[in-house]
C-alpha cells in the first residue's frame, strides 16, 4: 500500500514537471504559449496559484524586454484582476502597468477594453495594502496617455482613489522640495515623509484631477473635494519658500523620504482646478457696505455719482463725510497685513510667498484653455513687470526709473522671477525713494476679491482689478499718465497729494488701446488738486492724466508715507456701448437666419452676411468719433436698489436709441467700403475691434453656410464688390434699415446679460483658483 502511494506521488510530480520545465524554457517573446499555460492553469485547482504567479511574472518580463501583442492575454486580465488572492491580482495589475509603458498601441489596447479597466479599478476597493499599491501604481503607469485618463475618469476611478486616500492618509510628517537635475521651477518636485501607499494614491489623484474637464470636476462629491483640497493646501504651505534639495542626501538627513513625481506646478494646478467651481469661496460684501465705502452714506449717493461724475469728472469722498459707524470694507485686508507701523515688516507681509498671476485673455470662455497655456508655470513666484514693479519718478526728468535695472532691460525675454533676496532688496529700494507697486490683489486676498466682485456687479462688468502702491515720504512713484480704465484710489495708510489734469481728448480711451501717458504735456492743461488722508477715496475717470506724490511736511501727524489701493473698473469691449451695438446687430442677424434661412439662394445669403459685417464696420467708424459709443453700458448692474436701477435703466435706454439713430443716419456704404479697402491695402485687420465677436461667432458656428471666418468674409466682400456691387449696396441699406427698425432694447438687454454672465463665470473661476493658491500662504 505504501509503495502504491509513493508511485502515485511520482506520477503527480511527473505530470507537473513538464509544465514547469516548459515555462522555464519559454523565451520572453512566447506570449501565446504563456497565454495557453495560464488558460489551462485557471481551470485547475487552487494549487495552481503559484504556477499562475510564475506565468504572470514571465509575461511581465517579456513585455518589458520586447513589445508583444496583448490580444491573447487581454481576455484573461479581467478574471485575473478579480482574483481574491493578492498573488494573482498584484502581478496582473503589474502587467497592465508594464504593458501601458511599452507602447502607445498597447496602452490604447488596454484602455479600449472596458472590462479590464473596470477590473483594475475594482482593485482599488481591496483591503490588502499590497494589492492597493500594485493597483495604484498600475493606474499611474496606465494614465500616461490622454485616452487612458479619459477611460479611468469614465469608470469613476478618481472618486475611488480620493476616497481610499482619505481613508489611509494619516498626517503630513515632513514635506520638502527636491530636484535631481537643475533647480529650475519646472523640475522642482514634492518629497513627502510618508508611507509609499499614501504617496502613490496622492500622485494618482493629482494626475486625474489635472486631466478632468470642468463638468467632471463639478461631479466630484463636495466632501471629497473639500477634504482633498485642504491636504493639498497644507502641502503647498509646507513647501512654499523652501530651498531646493538634491537627491538622497536630504533623504538620509530626514529619514525615509519618498520622492514623488508631483511637480510644484502639478500641485498648483490641482489646487486651482478643485477651487474653480466653488460657489463663493471669496465671500461677498453687501451692496450697502461698498456703496457707502466709496460714495457716501446717502441713499442717493450712487445715483448722484452715476449722473454727475461717472466717466465725466473726478470725485472725492472724504472720510469725514462717511458714516463713522459704518463697516470698514478694507478692515479684513488691513488686519491680514499684521501692520505694526514698521515698513519693512509691511513689505515682508505683503510680498512673501506670493505667486505669479498670469493674464487670461479677455474673451476666454473656457478656463481650461488658460490652464493648458500656463500649467508648467502655475504656482511660480511673482514676475517683475507682470506682478510687481519698483519705480520712482524724478521731478526733473518726469520719467520712471526702475530699481531693478537688470529686470527692466528690454532685451530680456525670459520671465524674471522675484526671489526671496529680491523681496529683501525692496526694503532698500523703499529707503531710496522707490514705490513698490503690486498688481492683482483681487487674485491674492479673499477680502479684496469680495470687494471687487461686489463692485463689478454694481457696474455691470465682468470683473474689477485691484493694485497696491507703497510710496515712501517725499517721493513720486509713477510718472504722469492716464489709464484706459476708471479707478477708485483708496487711501489705506498715510497720505498722498494728487494732481488730476483735464483729459487731452473728449473720447474715452478704450481698454487695451496704446497709451502714451509719459508724453503728456500737462503744463497747459487744467488741473485739480486733491489731498488724500487715511480712509479717503478718490475717483479718477479713464483718460484723465494724473500724478501723485508724498510729502513729509504734513500737519496731521501722518507718517509721511502712503499705502493705497486702486480699484479698477475695466470696461471690456463687449460692455461699452459700441460693443452693445455690435452685439445687438449680431443677435438680430442670428435671429434673421433662423427665420428666413431656406438654403436655396446662396447669393442672397452671401449678400446678407457681408452686409451685416459691413454694418459692423460702420458702427466701428462712428464709434471712433462719437464719445457715447465708448461709454460703459450699465444695463446689467442688477445688484442696485430698484429705485436707483429704474432711473439708471431709463437713461441707458435713451443712450441705446441715440446709438441706433446714429447708425441709421451715419452708416454710409461707400465710406465703409473705402475704409475696408484701405485697411486691406495696409495689411490691417478691418475687424480688430470686434475680435471678441468673432470668437463668439466661432463658438456657435455649425455650418459652412453661416461661416464667419474673416478671411472667407473678406474674399466674399471683394468678389461681391467686383461682380454685384449694386446688389451689395442695396442689401447693405436693407440690413441697416431693418436692423434699426426691428431691434428691441429689452431683448438686447436680456441677451447681453447672458453674455456678461459667461464672461463673469470664467473670471470668477480664475479668481477662485488664484485666491485658493494664495490661501494661508
Amino acid at each position: 500500500m505504501e509503495k502504491k502511494k509513493k508511485k502515485d506521488r511520482v506520477k503527480r510530480k511527473r505530470k507537473q514537471k513538464p509544465s514547469a520545465r516548459e515555462l522555464h524554457r519559454l523565451r520572453s517573446s512566447d506570449a501565446n504559449a504563456i497565454f495557453a499555460l495560464l488558460l489551462a492553469s485557471l481551470s485547475n485547482t487552487p494549487h495552481s496559484v503559484i504556477f499562475i504567479n510564475k506565468c504572470l511574472f514571465k509575461l511581465r518580463r517579456s513585455l518589458l524586454l520586447s513589445p508583444t501583442s496583448l490580444t491573447p492575454i487581454l481576455a484573461l486580465l479581467p478574471t485575473l484582476l478579480r482574483s481574491k488572492g493578492s498573488d494573482i491580482a498584484c502581478p496582473a495589475a503589474d502587467i497592465i502597468g508594464a504593458a501601458s509603458l511599452v507602447s502607445f498601441d498597447a496602452n490604447e489596447e488596454i484602455a479600449s477594453d472596458s472590462e479590464t479597466v473596470e477590473g483594475l479599478i475594482s482593485l482599488l476597493q481591496s483591503r490588502n495594502r499590497k494589492v492597493l499599491l500594485s493597483a495604484c501604481n498600475a493606474v499611474l503607469d496606465f494614465s500616461t496617455t490622454t485616452f487612458a485618463q479619459r477611460q479611468l475618469l469614465k469608470f469613476s476611478a478618481l472618486n475611488k482613489l480620493m476616497f481610499v486616500f482619505l481613508q489611509i492618509f494619516k498626517s503630513l510628517e515632513y514635506v520638502c522640495l527636491w530636484s535631481e537635475g537643475d533647480e529650475s521651477l519646472p523640475s522642482l518636485k514634492i518629497g513627502i515623509k510618508e508611507d509609499e501607499l499614501s504617496l502613490a494614491f496622492l500622485t494618482a489623484v493629482v494626475v486625474l484631477i489635472n486631466a478632468c474637464e470642468v463638468e467632471q470636476l463639478q461631479s466630484i462629491p463636495q466632501s471629497l473635494s473639500e477634504a482633498f483640497l485642504r491636504i493639498l493646501k497644507e502641502i503647498r504651505v509646507r513647501v512654499s519658500g523652501q530651498e531646493v534639495i538634491r537627491g538622497a542626501r536630504k533623504c538620509n538627513k530626514e529619514g525615509r523620504l519618498y520622492k514623488s513625481n508631483i511637480a510644484v506646478s502639478n500641485l498648483a494646478e490641482c489646487v486651482f482646478r478643485l477651487s474653480i467651481n466653488a460657489s463663493q469661496p471669496t465671500g461677498s460684501l453687501s451692496f450697502e457696505v461698498v456703496q457707502r465705502g466709496l460714495f457716501g452714506a446717502s441713499d442717493t449717493s450712487f445715483e448722484d455719482f452715476i449722473s454727475n461724475y461717472w466717466e465725466v469728472s473726478p470725485f472725492l469722498l472724504s472720510k469725514t463725510k462717511r458714516d463713522p459707524d459704518m463697516h470698514d470694507m478694507f478692515g479684513a485686508f488691513v488686519h491680514s497685513l499684521n501692520w505694526n507701523r514698521s515698513v519693512p515688516s509691511l513689505l515682508s507681509s505683503i510680498l512673501q510667498r506670493l505667486v505669479a498671476c498670469f493674464p487670461i485673455a479677455s474673451d476666454e470662455q473656457n478656463i481650461l484653455n488658460f490652464l493648458n497655456e500656463v500649467k508648467d508655470r502655475l504656482g511660480c513666484p511673482i514676475i517683475y513687470q507682470q506682478d510687481i514693479r519698483v519705480v520712482k519718478t524724478e521731478s526733473q526728468l518726469r520719467k520712471e526709473m526702475h530699481y531693478f535695472q537688470s529686470f527692466h532691460s528690454g532685451c530680456i525675454k525670459e520671465p524674471l522671477y522675484f526671489t526671496f533676496d529680491d523681496v529683501l532688496k525692496c526694503g532698500q529700494a523703499y529707503k531710496e525713494g522707490y514705490t513698490v507697486a503690486l498688481r492683482g490683489l483681487e487674485f491674492r486676498y479673499q477680502s479684496i476679491a469680495a470687494i471687487a466682485d461686489t463692485l463689478a456687479l454694481m457696474f455691470g462688468q465682468p470683473s474689477v482689478g485691484a493694485n497696491l502702491y507703497l510710496t515712501p515720504p517725499n517721493s513720486q512713484g509713477l510718472a504722469c499718465h492716464f489709464d484706459d480704465h476708471c479707478v477708485f484710489v483708496c487711501q489705506i495708510f498715510g497720505s498722498k497729494q494728487w494732481t488730476i489734469f483735464s483729459p487731452p481728448s473728449q473720447l474715452l480711451p478704450r481698454l487695451y488701446d496704446s497709451l502714451l501717458g509719459s508724453d503728456i504735456d500737462c503744463t497747459k492743461a487744467g488741473r485739480r488738486e486733491f489731498f488724500l488722508r487715511e480712509g479717503d477715496v478718490l475717483y479718477i475717470p479713464r483718460g484723465f492724466p494724473h500724478e501723485a506724490y508724498t510729502s513729509s511736511a504734513v500737519s496731521d501727524d501722518s507718517p509721511g508715507f502712503s499705502l493705497h489701493l486702486t480699484l479698477s473698473i475695466e470696461v471690456e469691449p463687449p460692455f461699452e456701448w459700441g460693443g452693445v451695438a455690435h452685439f445687438a446687430l449680431h443677435c438680430w442677424s442670428e435671429n434673421q437666419k433662423r427665420l428666413c434661412y431656406d438654403g436655396s439662394n446662396i447669393l442672397s445669403q452671401k449678400l446678407h452676411l457681408v452686409s451685416v459685417n459691413l454694418l459692423h464696420f460702420a458702427i466701428g467708424i462712428i464709434g471712433n468719433f462719437d464719445p457715447s459709443f465708448r461709454k460703459a453700458c450699465l444695463t446689467a448692474a442688477v445688484s442696485l436698489p430698484p429705485v436707483v436701477y429704474n432711473i439708471l435703466f431709463q437713461g441707458q435706454r435713451n443712450t441705446f436709441f441715440y446709438l441706433i439713430d446714429k447708425i441709421r443716419s451715419e452708416s454710409r456704404f461707400m465710406e465703409v467700403l473705402s475704409s475696408i479697402e484701405v485697411a486691406i491695402q495696409k495689411n490691417e485687420d478691418p475687424f480688430q475691434q470686434i475680435r471678441w465677436l468673432w470668437v463668439l461667432c466661432m463658438e456657435k458656428e455649425t455650418s459652412s453656410e453661416s461661416n464667419t471666418n474673416k478671411s472667407f468674409m473678406i474674399e466674399d466682400l471683394l468678389s461681391l464688390c467686383a461682380q454685384h456691387k449694386d446688389k451689395l449696396e442695396a442689401a447693405f441699406l436693407n440690413v441697416k434699415s431693418r436692423f434699426c427698425t426691428e431691434v428691441v432694447f429689452e431683448e438686447v438687454v436680456t441677451s447681453h446679460r447672458m453674455l456678461l454672465q459667461k464672461y463673469r463665470n470664467t473670471r470668477r473661476q480664475y479668481i477662485n483658483g488664484m485666491v485658493s493658491l494664495h490661501d494661508k500662504l
